[in-house]
Parts: structure tokens; sequence; C-alpha cells
């Protein structure tokens, strides 16, 4: 397994300059297909057969692009702080996005102003030296923002998620807030119920009262580059 999470040897080929410039022209396509009604599925496999596109590729589409109607309503759940609240958090979504930050991977601006990454661990999942920056970068803004309490949310069924429940909790003790680890079976459906939820999955996104951006200002502390796939207006 390359111990670099999020990259695969084939990145600088599927997104160099002119590789990025076929996607952003294959985005605006999806992007109609999808405002016009289309599968997200159908319309990018549609699409990427069209442009010839790999898997890698196709993935960073996916999950970059929305549909008009999917902006307009996690816009308007944005919340611009956390001051006083108490927050709910995809742990695995989150910690792993801030790992592949901190291994200098490929991370990407999306439509809806997240930053998202492509490391599709599909269950499995380990430490790497980078876990414990990602679990304090966390932490740290959470206590910038001033909140009253942080739920962190793990997947039972992801591997060493117990590992990675042990050390959030030994990071989290200098912190001035309370710190609820919670390993579950269905942390999706829990979050979707949830004000000031730490996400960047897309369904939750659209489920949930509201969310907030920690991502975006862990990449913007750090100074981290990210990658555009469509194309702005």
């Amino acid at each position: 397994m390359n111990a670099k999470r999020g990259t695969v040897p084939e990145d600088e080929r599927f997104f160099s300059p002119a590789a990025i410039e076929t996607m952003k022209t294959a985005s605006r396509h999806i992007v109609y297909l999808l405002n016009e009604g289309y599968d997200l599925g159908s319309a990018s496999a549609f699409v990427g057969n069209h442009f010839v596109l790999s898997e890698r590729q196709r993935l960073a589409i996916v999950r970059s692009v929305a549909t008009d109607e999917q902006l307009r309503i996690r816009e308007a759940k944005e919340k611009i702080s956390l001051e006083g609240a108490e927050v709910w958090i995809d742990g695995f979504n989150t910690v792993i996005t801030l790992e592949v930050m901190f291994s200098d991977s490929l991370l990407y601006e999306c439509m809806d102003g997240t930053i998202r990454d492509l490391a599709a661990l599909r269950g499995t999942y380990r430490i790497i030296p980078e876990t414990e920056k990602a679990v304090r970068a966390l932490l740290d803004v959470l206590k910038e923002q001033k909140i009253r309490a942080a739920h962190i949310l793990l997947d039972a069924p992801v591997s060493n998620s117990g590992r990675l429940k042990t050390l959030i909790a030994g990071s989290g003790e200098e912190y001035p807030f309370e710190l609820d680890i919670q390993v579950l079976k269905a942390v999706d459906s829990v979050l979707w119920e949830k004000d000031n939820v730490i996400t960047a999955d897309s369904i939750i996104l659209d489920h949930c009262i509201g969310w907030f951006d920690l991502v975006k200002i862990c990449v913007e502390k750090h100074g981290a580059k990210t990658l555009c796939v469509w194309e702005k207006k």
C-alpha cells in the first residue's frame, strides 16, 4: 500500500495541466446533464467514456460537481461560526482529508466550496505518520472556534477505528472543550439529523440541519494547494 495517503503513481499524468483542461470540459457536460435530471453515475459514465477519462479522473469530477439545487441548499445551511456550539464530526471523512493534506497529496476544490480528496479506503484504514498532525489540526480549529463540545463519530466497520479513537482521545486531553468520541455502525444516518456538522460528504451535507467547513480553514492555514477540475463562472 502506498504510504502517501490519497496518491497513486499515475496522478502526475492524470492531473497534468492538459488533463485538467479536458476534465473541466467534461465537468461542464456532466453538470448540464445533472441539472437536466440525469443520474450522476450515468452522466459521469457517458461523459467519461466520451472523453476517455480514467477512473481517478472521473472520481475527481464526481466528487467536485453538484447541481444548482444542491449548491443552493448547501450554501443556505453553511455556518460561518461555531462559537459556543455543540459540533458533530464525521471522523474518518475529516481526518483522512487532513492526512491527505499533510501527505502533500491531491486535494480538490469543489463546486460547493468544500475540499475533497481521492483516498478511497473502502473499509480499510491504518494510522500513518500524518494522522496525529491531522487530528491536532482538527482540534486546533475547534479550539479557535471556541466550541462548547465536540462529538467525533467513527465508522465501526472501518478497520482500526478503535486505534484512531484512542489517538484522538489522547490528543484531545489538553483542549478546553468536552470531547466525545463514538464508534458507530451508522455514522451517516446520525449526522443527517444534526446541526453544526463537520464533513464534506455530499449526502450528509444535503440532509443535515447545518454544517461548517473546517477542512477549508485547515487548508488555508497550512497553505496547501488544491486543484479545480470544473469551470468557474
